[in-house]
């Protein structure tokens, strides 16, 4: 990891550069893929999963005897984890439920709004080495709260053509109406336009690889929402000499295992910190199965030093963290002044892990900075707000007079005759 001492505050963000990739580069490849899917459909979606995925896939939908069998290869201990998870995250997003009231703005003049699901949504689960059975959760719960229609999930199988049965098992628990075997962008893709089998959507959600990001920007060429732009995984952890290093240490390591372009963080202003730190990172990793690609998202991350909790908050707002957590006393200082942060993890007991799979929360999250501008999913993420009016003759006569000026002052002669054709109808 790289020593970052006082770093200039005006320079903050060209020191903590990203890992990137270049969607640019992938950009034939999708494109042909997404083409060719477009007008060939099942056949090419086959063709792609045999070549990226090496596997031979005569049915692309999983059947639901195949689904319900699952639950059978999940041991009893796991499925009760899952049932509790599901159920923290099912009570976590129905108190997001809102309800609207009719506003009466003027005499005669009321509005409200009434939110409505988004009818056909698709999720993405990542498989390979590391499935991500949870993620199913987070993205299915509130769609079936928030009543969307159809669920389908997209998941790439594996070389013999079978579906992780914890990923299937999931899904079944958490509403998905419709499973798939298919990953990569020709899930993206599938879901984009629809095939003999696939069903199209009109917004897809979950994380994957560069391929799968490059998809989903794709997609959202062809008039197909996104849930965020997704790129590497990311934590920081600010801390002074109340914090744990034994923790901390655990915390950045959890995070970096993701993947070998993960970024992980401390920033601090105890010096004593970062020294305890750096040694149980080395004392820690060695027992970790991907101690090979954490020490890779290493050499991507830094320990910053720097001279109070001011430059903190400031180290914190510039790079918009996808996961905070915060191991200092003075929570509410920081509480109050945070303004970009996907999740924030308080107190030496929350761990970043706690939010990825059981406290409730959605671990769908913005991440290269995108903080700044997104908040992670959550039961909005899957409705629309739909606005009503509805006025009386007495409400029109008090508006006409503001509506017909400023129509007639943007030169919009019929706007302006639709209120007085109304008010001058006897």
């Amino acid at each position: 990891m790289k020593m970052v001492y006082n770093p200039d505050m005006q320079t903050w963000n060209e020191m903590l550069i990203r890992p990137k990739f270049d969607l640019a580069l992938m950009e034939d490849l999708v494109n042909r893929i997404f083409t060719e899917v477009k007008t060939t459909g099942d056949s090419v979606v086959k063709k792609y999963t045999g070549y990226f995925d090496h596997a031979v896939v005569d049915i692309l939908k999983v059947p639901n005897e195949e689904i319900d069998r699952a639950e059978n290869r999940v041991s009893e201990k796991l499925r009760i984890a899952i049932r509790t998870a599901a159920r923290n995250i099912r009570k976590f997003h129905t108190a997001q439920q809102v309800t609207f009231s009719k506003i009466e703005i003027a005499p005669g003049v009321m509005c409200w709004q009434s939110p409505a699901p988004i009818e056909k949504v698709g999720l993405y689960i990542p498989g390979g080495t590391a499935p991500l059975f949870s993620t199913a959760l987070m993205l299915a719960i509130p769609a079936q709260i928030a009543g969307c229609r159809e669920v389908v999930l997209c998941t790439p199988p594996a070389p013999d053509g079978s579906i992780n049965p914890v990923i299937l098992y999931t899904a079944k628990i958490a509403g998905v109406t419709q499973v798939f075997r298919v990953g990569g962008i020709q899930a993206i893709a599938a879901m984009t336009f629809g095939t003999e089998t696939i069903p199209a959507v009109y917004k897809i959600f979950g994380p994957g690889n560069q391929y799968v990001t490059a998809a989903k920007m794709e997609a959202s060429r062809h008039g197909v929402a996104i849930d965020l732009p997704a790129g590497p995984s990311e934590v920081m952890v600010v801390a002074d000499e109340t914090a744990n290093p034994v923790f901390i240490a655990a915390d950045l390591l959890s995070q970096a295992e993701h993947g070998k372009d993960s970024q992980v963080m401390l920033v601090t202003w105890d010096k004593a910190i970062i020294a305890q730190v750096e040694r149980e990172i080395e004392l820690q990793i060695k027992t970790l199965q991907r101690k090979e690609i954490i020490r890779s998202a290493l050499e991507n991350s830094s320990l910053v030093f720097v001279n109070n909790k001011e430059e903190a908050v400031h180290c914190i707002n510039s790079y918009a963290p996808e996961h905070l957590i915060l191991s200092v006393a003075d929570e509410a200082y920081f509480s109050k002044r945070i303004i970009n942060a996907g999740s924030v993890f308080i107190g030496n007991y929350t761990p970043e892990s706690a939010g990825d799979y059981a406290s409730g929360t959605n671990h769908t999250l913005p991440t290269a900075g995108f903080a700044r501008i997104y908040g992670g999913v959550s039961l909005d993420s899957f409705l629309k707000k739909i606005s009503y009016q509805k006025i009386s003759r007495e409400g029109l006569e008090k508006l006409a007079p503001v509506i017909t000026i400023m129509a007639a002052e943007e030169k919009l002669e019929a706007h302006k005759n639709a209120v007085e054709i109304r008010i001058n109808n006897q």
